[in-house]
């Protein structure tokens, strides 16, 4: 199984969910290896983080770009999962990952510059399904507020999401300061805290996203 966080737009939260997902399903006693696929290395300096903390488990990882897809599924057969975080931006990078996934979660904040380009991401999606039939694309909001009064914007995110065809997640991962404090220290929320708010918003995730 091959999970991509991918997104054309940047600062929506890919790296903390590839990063927080990877150790969850650690924790479940999974195989798992992450990849970075991002130009801009930010799980690949989240591992530099968490490989000087020795209280912190080893994770298998590596850099990929280019034409990743082979080498994806050549990693596949040696895994129970990869996780790859994709760049903030449409690339070949990007779109040889998705090729290659079997589920790619793409993150949004309800925000309206967030949301506008969803149509873009609806045209990728077309684009990659022929050549990917079976892989399953499914949108998360993604630091959602925490006040009740605003409620509405996170429905009509999800809202949003769905009038395009995608697939949204009832999970919501709210902005939590535990993300940035943990990522931080090469650690995740899962780490951090036990039964915690931000905790079980992963947990909750990595359940829906695979149908457990």
């Amino acid at each position: 199984m091959i999970i991509s966080c991918a997104n054309i737009k940047g600062g929506v939260g890919k790296s903390c969910l590839a990063q927080n997902i990877v150790v969850s399903l650690l924790k479940r006693e999974k195989s798992v290896y992450l990849v970075d696929a991002d130009s801009q290395e930010t799980t690949a300096d989240w591992i530099e983080e968490r490989r000087d903390n020795p209280d912190l488990e080893n994770i298998r990882f590596a850099k990929l770009t280019g034409k990743i897809r082979e080498e994806l599924l050549s990693i596949e057969e040696q895994f129970d999962m990869v996780v790859v975080d994709c760049g903030g931006h449409d690339s070949d990078t990007m779109r040889w990952a998705i090729s290659a996934s079997t589920h790619v979660l793409i993150p949004f904040r309800p925000k309206r510059r967030d949301l506008k380009l969803l149509p873009a991401m609806a045209d990728l999606i077309d684009l990659i399904t022929p050549v990917n039939p079976d892989c399953k694309f499914s949108a998360v909001i993604t630091q959602a507020p925490t006040l009740p009064s605003q409620v509405k914007r996170i429905l009509d995110a999800k809202d949003a999401c769905e009038s395009f065809n995608i697939n949204t997640l009832n999970t919501v991962i709210f902005h939590r300061n535990i993300y940035d404090d943990a990522d931080e220290s090469g650690s995740t929320v899962i780490e951090e805290e036990t039964n915690g708010k931000a905790a079980n918003e992963i947990e909750a995730l990595i359940d829906e996203l695979l149908g457990e």
